[in-house]
C-alpha cells in the first residue's frame, strides 16, 4: 500500500448497544453516549448502530432512535446505521426517519443498508406480518430510497417529507458477495461485516472493486471493513478482556445467548474444542493486544486488504476498559499515519 492511503485511513465505531450482565438497556444507551463523546475527541469519523431484533444482549433494535440520541449528544462525529435492515421497513418510512435525522443534524447522518432481516425467522415474521412471504428486491428498494431523497421527486404523488432534497449518504452493507455486486453496480460505498462473517471478505471486496461503476455519489470504490478490537495497555490485559467477546460469540454459535459476560481467566473452562474452533473462525478478524501489537497487525491488515476505512466494534464488559481500547486503537492508527507521512 502506498504511504498516501496509510496516511489518510479513517477509523470509526460500530455499536450494538450490548447489554451487560447485571445491567439494563438504559445503562447501555448511557454508555453508548459516553463512548461517542470520547471517540469524537479521538478523531473517529463515524458512530454506527446495527439493527438487530429479539436478542437479549443487543439493544439497538430501534436504530433510528439511538442515532438521534447519539447525534444530539455529540457535535461533529457522523452518526448512522450499520445498518438498517431493509426487508423490515418500507423505503418511505426509512426516508422519512433519516430525513428527519438529517434535518436535525445536517451533514452528519449516514444510512447503511443491509439485505438481511437481522433476526431469526419467527421474529422476522412478527416484523413483516403479511409481507413476510412477499419477495424482497434489495436493489429496487435502494432505488426507491434514492428517489425519495432526490429533488426530482417533488412532483410525485408520494414524497418523503422531511427527506426530499437532503444529502443522506447511502452505504451498502454485506457479509457475502451478493451485496458487493449491488454496491458496485450502483456506485455506492461498501461496508463488509468481517467482524462476524470473515469467510467471503476478500472475495467480496475484490468483486466490488472489479465491477465498480462510478456514479454521482462516488467516483471510485470505497471499502470499509468492520473488525473486532480489544486493545489495552498490556497484551495480557487485552487477552483477558477479549474473553467477553469470545463468550458473546459462543452464545451466537450455540444459540445460548447471554447478556455480555465479564471476562474470565481461562476460556477452557467455558468452551469445548469444537466451540473454540467455531468461535475462532467467526473471529478471524479479532485484533487483541497492546498499542504496538495492534499497530503492527492493523498495518498488515490494511496493506493486505487496501481498505479505505476501518470500523471497530469492541465487546468489552468494563466501560472504562472499553473507552481505553478505543483510545489505544486511535493512538495506533495515528502512529501508522505519522510513520507513513514521515516516509513520504
Amino acid at each position: 500500500m502506498d504511504t498516501k492511503q496509510l496516511k489518510k485511513i479513517a477509523y470509526s465505531v460500530l455499536d450494538l448497544a450490548s447489554v451487560k450482565e447485571g445491567h439494563t438497556p438504559a445503562d447501555s444507551f448511557a454508555n453508548s453516549l459516553d463512548l461517542a463523546k470520547q471517540v469524537e475527541k479521538l478523531g473517529y469519523t463515524r458512530y454506527w448502530f446495527a439493527e438487530h431484533h429479539n436478542m437479549i444482549n443487543v439493544a439497538s433494535s430501534a436504530t433510528a432512535v439511538l442515532i438521534g440520541h447519539i447525534a444530539g449528544g455529540t457535535s461533529t462525529i457522523r452518526v448512522g446505521s450499520g445498518g438498517i435492515m431493509l426487508p423490515n421497513h418500507a423505503p418511505l418510512i426509512v426516508a422519512e426517519q433519516f430525513g428527519t435525522l438529517a434535518s436535525l443534524y445536517p451533514g452528519r447522518i449516514d444510512l447503511g443498508l443491509g439485505r438481511a432481516p437481522g433476526t431469526d425467522q419467527v421474529t422476522s415474521m412478527a416484523i413483516r406480518g403479511a409481507n413476510f412471504n412477499l419477495p424482497h428486491n434489495f436493489p429496487k428498494d435502494i432505488q426507491k430510497l434514492q428517489n425519495f431523497f432526490s429533488d426530482d421527486n417533488w412532483d410525485s404523488k408520494v414524497r418523503a417529507i422531511p427527506g426530499e432534497g437532503l444529502d443522506v449518504p447511502i452505504w451498502i452493507l454485506g457479509s457475502s458477495t451478493d451485496s458487493a455486486r449491488v454496491a458496485a453496480a450502483m456506485g455506492l460505498p461498501y461496508a463488509f461485516a468481517s467482524h462476524f462473517a470473515p469467510t467471503y471478505f476478500m472475495e467480496a471486496i475484490s468483486l466490488y472493486r472489479e465491477n465498480f461503476q462510478p456514479s454521482e455519489h462516488l467516483d471510485e470504490p470505497y471499502v470499509m471493513a468492520c473488525v473486532n478490537v480489544v486493545a489495552a495497555d498490556t497484551e495480557s490485559e487485552a487477552e483477558r478482556l477479549a474473553t467477553s467477546v469470545q463468550q458473546f460469540f459462543l452464545g451466537v454459535i450455540t444459540g445460548n445467548r447471554k447478556l455480555l459476560q465479564p471476562p474470565v481467566e481461562h476460556m477452557n473452562n467455558v468452551w469445548n474444542i469444537s466451540e473454540r474452533y467455531a468461535v475462532s473462525q467467526m473471529l478471524a478478524y479479532l485484533f487483541t493486544g497492546d498499542r504496538e501489537k495492534i499497530k503492527k497487525e492493523i498495518q498488515a491488515f490494511v496493506e493486505k486488504t487496501q481498505v479505505d476505512e476501518i470500523m471497530v466494534t469492541s465487546h468489552i464488559y468494563d466501560q472504562g476498559a472499553r473507552i481505553r481500547s478505543y483510545e489505544v486503537f486511535a493512538e495506533a492508527l495515528k502512529e501508522i499515519g505519522a510513520s507513513a507521512l514521515a516516509a513520504h
